[in-house]
């Protein structure tokens, strides 16, 4: 890939993005009893552009239609991703109203700011069996993860990730990020944030590898094949035993795009989480990918186009092989960060110990 990773190899790169998790998740839950589920908050302070793209045949979702670049608002304030399926989504509530706390929204009354309107679209994945049925994200779990923001943050089994399962080991929250080096968008950084929960395999059962390494390399994740017995132990976990699952996430950039460059960018971002997941965008998954463009970063190609084309159709070809990448390496990132939860083995202990 034309670039390194960014400082912090997370979505937190892109300047003006802070993440945020809250969830509940007690020592001896299982599945069907206990606390296992939270929420993760990708907060926007100044708000930026955002578009959408839903490819699962079961998706769960709040503001999407909003999103579609050619209706009326341009921005949002946050980005909500969250565990409980369709229940979950009452966690955005929570969301807006620590975003109306702070000011932070629509400004609907010129003669007076606190009058806003945040806007927080959402999705959610199907973690239900694990845990508890009934414990499930509310407002006040939205509320503490927009509150908790920052640019630091956990990775695995944390937030919208606790009760994730990807295929059958633990799935979690993983981010990934690239700062372009060269080529016309040279200087502008892009990432992802994501929470693989899918009903599809991801890792290879002929070497144990995570599917999302194909792109990099297991050098590049410093992995190396596991030994026979360990990948025979592997291959005989049962499969999900859901019919609900869903990947969801968040691809940022800091390049000034508008809301059908970033629709384009969501599009394109779901390449890689078809490269990490086999298969993806089942009927048994609703896998959804956010965009966001922050536009802090300077966007100026020189190189002469067609007048009908767009003056940034090659920065955004070069930001969508980018995200497609950083797709990619955030379900590897989650995968090797998760840890158990509710007797459901992870990749770590699988094949890392």
């Amino acid at each position: 890939m034309n670039g390194q990773a960014g400082q912090r190899n997370s979505l937190t790169d892109v300047p003006g993005l802070l993440v945020g998790h809250h969830h509940v998740l007690d020592a001896d839950a299982t599945l069907g009893a206990g606390a296992a589920t939270g929420c993760t908050v990708v907060r926007i302070p100044g708000a930026a552009v955002a578009a959408v793209d839903v490819r699962g045949g079961g998706p769960g979702t709040r503001e999407t239609d909003l999103l579609d670049p050619v209706n009326t608002v341009r921005q949002v304030d946050a980005i909500l991703l969250t565990g409980g399926s369709a229940y979950g989504l009452a966690a955005a509530d929570g969301v807006m109203r620590w975003l109306e706390e702070n000011g932070a929204g629509i400004m609907m009354d010129p003669t007076d700011t606190s009058r806003v309107v945040p806007i927080v679209p959402g999705a959610v994945i199907f973690d239900l069996p694990v845990g508890a049925w009934d414990i499930r994200p509310t407002a006040e779990f939205g509320y503490r993860a927009a509150e908790a923001a920052a640019t630091e943050f956990a990775r695995g089994s944390v937030g919208a990730g606790v009760g994730a399962r990807a295929g059958a080991i633990k799935g979690g929250v993983g981010t990934a990020s690239i700062v372009l080096s060269e080529g016309a968008a040279a200087g502008i950084t892009v990432a992802a944030l994501i929470v693989a929960n899918p009903v599809g395999s991801v890792f290879d059962p002929r070497t144990g590898l995570p599917w999302g390494c194909g792109t990099d390399g297991p050098d590049y994740f410093g992995l190396r094949p596991p030994t026979t017995e360990k990948l025979a132990a592997a291959n005989a976990l049962p499969v999900k035993g859901t019919v609900l699952n869903t990947t969801i996430g968040v691809v940022a950039t800091d390049a000034p795009l508008d809301p059908a460059g970033c629709r384009r960018m969501a599009i394109t971002a779901h390449d890689g989480l078809a490269r990490a997941i086999r298969p993806a965008h089942s009927p048994l998954d609703g896998d959804t990918l956010f965009a966001l463009a922050t536009g802090t970063a300077d966007s100026d190609s020189d190189i002469p186009l067609p007048p009908a084309f767009p003056a940034d159709l090659l920065v955004l070809d070069e930001l969508c092989t980018a995200a497609a990448v950083c797709v990619e390496r955030a379900i590897v990132d989650a995968i090797r960060s998760a840890r158990p939860v509710a007797g459901i083995p992870a990749y770590h202990d699988l094949f890392c110990v």
